[in-house]
């Protein structure tokens, strides 16, 4: 039996592996259908005896029961998402396409419960007398805050229609990240020896590695994993293939087929505009923004906007020094998106001496690993010790987690490698979140990449974007790590989603400090060190194609503002909205966004970043300054700045309003002018063509 009385089944009995680990060898597809029936069984018994309580509502009976209740449900849905995100299956999409629509109707069933409803807002509006420390005041606002904005304030029929468009929109979002995946698992480029022009040897081996894993012995396989189609586009010569291979990359989920999202993206911008009309917002972006940092679609606006000026005058420079390369190498033709890679490159290689086939060698993944976590160490305190546990698939490594006292901090599972059964993109997820209301609850968390698989015997190399994006995700993991609070809705990265990316932005800065470099990038032959002269270039050129790297971003977050901004979006076609977007900003055509609406996961996989993919940007403007105030002590480690960062940051989770927040952490809210010296725009270029 479970806590709750209902029948256990291998999936809903407690977590008794090392650590606290479920048992993945349970976990098969079959499993998850009974386990989220008992669980979800157990915990609507739950609510009904919040809901139905004959007592006086208080704080310990309501909200704190609320905190408590569910966690069955907790235990199955955390490991189901790990699997369906890093390890999943034609059975487990098949078990997510059915259940996603049964989750979504019981959060529906939670917040729209007018009796339960009825005893949270009799604590809201009694709050000022109700004795509560600083963490109860902040868990039940932001209860209250979430049946609000779920509808339990709205008239019955306008409830009935926003469940409907809630579990529609879980089915659609499902849909979407499927049909991805499926464009992904089809697509290889597959190439004989001469189509490898002007490959370094470790791209070589990685797609020698790549066509090996997908049937193709003896030959060479371009992925549509990220690291392993830009780096095809970064370094062949051959512009028929780059050009092949881009189409591919740009075209998932356009391919007109089953796997067409564009019909599902209409659908799901149709139903968020309705939504919002329906809480009374007149647009989704209104409705989403106005629980976020930013508060207003037009703040949101103002900054990109801001950034885009610069950015797009700097990569019409940009482009000029391209396509003059393009015409001293006798290219007669005009630079296009499958060339500015090859052609960056290239000029970053004429202009720094350097290119990412020098660079590489230096960044093995292990000692990037070990460079993330010595940052953690001089920062925080934290050790890392390997443990041997079960997980749920070869590739996935764990570590124990301590702090200086040697006490328990929690475990982290990174999982690195790109594989067919694995969904595209970065992730920092949970199995397990820190809490202290039922006992001192420790942390599961969970790093997921999808870089190059090295073949068997040889060390994985990263490019320095890679290992960028090991620290981003680490950044968030010990977000999750870190986290001290009583209350799990309030843990770890339970935050606005244009707060969240400042632990993961931030900690981005400490992979291009000297201190972290000349000690972990070394060769993966010789165990050198990065020479001095290399590091002092790869310090120089970090601003090298900010253009470019900006202005594919900016543009993704403009046109998801877009999209959000139309109040009744009618028969729409994404493509051509897309299209029409782009041009009222001039998007330079030789740059392509660096997610397409056809596969925008941020925005169409589920909901977390629509009309939030600004976010980024957001948090870019709190990181860059919150990285100068370790700059201003002298010491990119000061112990001081540090406890302030862990105190007001890492391990504060939801417990302020994030503008507070931060302003505990600096002392003052931040201005753009970090960020743009970050990118390398805050100086105005001269004689800029125009674009």
């Amino acid at each position: 039996m479970t806590s709750t009385g209902q029948p256990a089944t291998p999936l809903t009995a407690d977590w008794t592996g090392p650590f606290g680990l479920p048992d993945f060898a349970a976990a098969t597809p079959e499993q998850f259908g009974p386990a989220f029936d008992t669980a979800l069984k157990a915990h609507k018994a739950e609510i009904a005896a919040i809901a139905g309580n004959p007592d006086a509502p208080t704080f310990d009976n309501t909200v704190a029961a609320l905190e408590r209740a569910g966690r069955t449900l907790d235990r199955v849905s955390a490991l189901f998402w790990v699997l369906a995100g890093a390890d999943t299956s034609d059975a487990i999409e098949a078990v997510e396409r059915d259940v996603s629509p049964l989750l979504a109707r019981h959060s529906n069933e939670l917040y729209l419960n007018a009796a339960l409803f009825t005893r949270i807002d009799s604590l809201w509006q009694r709050r000022a007398s109700l004795g509560l420390d600083a963490e109860q005041a902040r868990a039940l606002e932001r209860h209250h805050t979430r049946f609000v904005r779920a509808g339990a304030a709205l008239d019955k029929p306008a409830q009935q229609r926003l469940a409907a468009i809630t579990e529609r929109l879980a089915s659609l979002g499902t849909t979407f990240g499927q049909n991805v995946l499926a464009d992904e698992k089809a697509y290889a480029l597959i190439l004989e020896e001469g189509d490898l022009a002007g490959l370094p040897d470790f791209a070589r081996a990685a797609a020698r590695a790549a066509a090996q894993e997908r049937g193709h012995p003896g030959q060479y396989a371009v992925t549509l994993a990220r690291s392993s189609i830009e780096t095809f586009l970064q370094f062949s010569a051959r512009r028929d293939l780059r050009e092949k291979a881009f189409a591919a990359w740009i075209g998932r989920g356009e391919s007109g087929g089953p796997t067409d999202n564009r019909a599902v993206v209409a659908e799901i911008v149709r139903l968020r505009a309705e939504r919002a009309a329906l809480m009374g917002y007149p647009t989704y972006a209104d409705y989403r923004l106005d629980d976020q940092m930013a508060k207003t679609p037009k703040a949101a606006r103002d900054l990109l906007m801001e950034v885009w000026s610069r950015a797009r005058a700097r990569a019409g420079t940009e482009r000029d020094e391209l396509q003059t390369l393009i015409a001293a190498e006798g290219g007669n033709f005009a630079l296009a998106p499958w060339d500015w890679r090859y052609y960056a490159e290239k000029l970053r290689k004429q202009r720094y001496d350097l290119d990412e086939a020098e660079l590489k060698p230096y960044l093995v993944l292990d000692n990037m690993i070990a460079a993330a976590f010595e940052t953690a160490h001089r920062l925080f305190g934290l050790t890392f010790t390997a443990a041997n546990v079960p997980l749920y698939h070869p590739d996935a490594r764990a570590w124990e987690v301590k702090d200086a006292s040697g006490r328990h901090v929690g475990l982290f599972v990174g999982d690195y490698f790109a594989r067919a059964s694995k969904h595209s993109g970065a992730w920092m997820t949970s199995l397990r979140d820190q809490e202290k209301l039922i006992g001192d609850v420790r942390p599961i968390i969970l790093n997921v990449c999808n870089f190059s698989k090295p073949a068997a015997g040889e060390p994985a190399l990263l490019s320095f974007e890679d290992a960028r994006t090991l620290f981003h995700e680490f950044g968030h993991g010990l977000h999750g790590l870190l986290s001290d609070v009583t209350y799990p809705s309030l843990a770890g990265t339970a935050v606005s989603s244009d707060f969240v990316e400042l632990p993961s932005q931030l900690y981005e800065h400490w992979l291009e400090t000297p201190e972290i470099l000349t000690k972990h990038a070394r060769h993966y032959r010789s165990g050198e060190a990065m020479p001095p002269a290399l590091l002092d270039k790869v310090l120089k050129s970090r601003t090298f194609n900010q253009g470019f790297a900006t202005v594919e971003y900016t543009a993704c977050a403009l046109v998801d503002l877009d999209f959000h901004a139309l109040r009744e979006p009618g028969d729409l076609d994404p493509i051509q909205f897309e299209k029409d977007s782009l041009s009222a900003i001039r998007m330079p055509a030789e740059i392509a966004m660096r997610h397409r609406t056809p596969h925008f996961q941020h925005l169409f996989s589920g909901g977390g970043y629509a009309a939030g993919y600004y976010s980024y940007m957001w948090s870019e403007v709190l990181d860059a300054d919150a990285f100068e105030a370790f700059r201003e002590t002298g010491d990119v480690f000061d112990p001081a700045t540090a406890k302030r960062l862990r105190d007001y940051i890492y391990s504060a989770g939801n417990l302020r309003d994030p503008a507070e927040a931060y302003k505990a952490f600096r002392g003052r809210l931040p201005a753009v002018d970090a960020l743009l010296k970050k990118r390398g725009l805050d100086v105005p270029l001269a004689g800029t063509a125009a674009v």
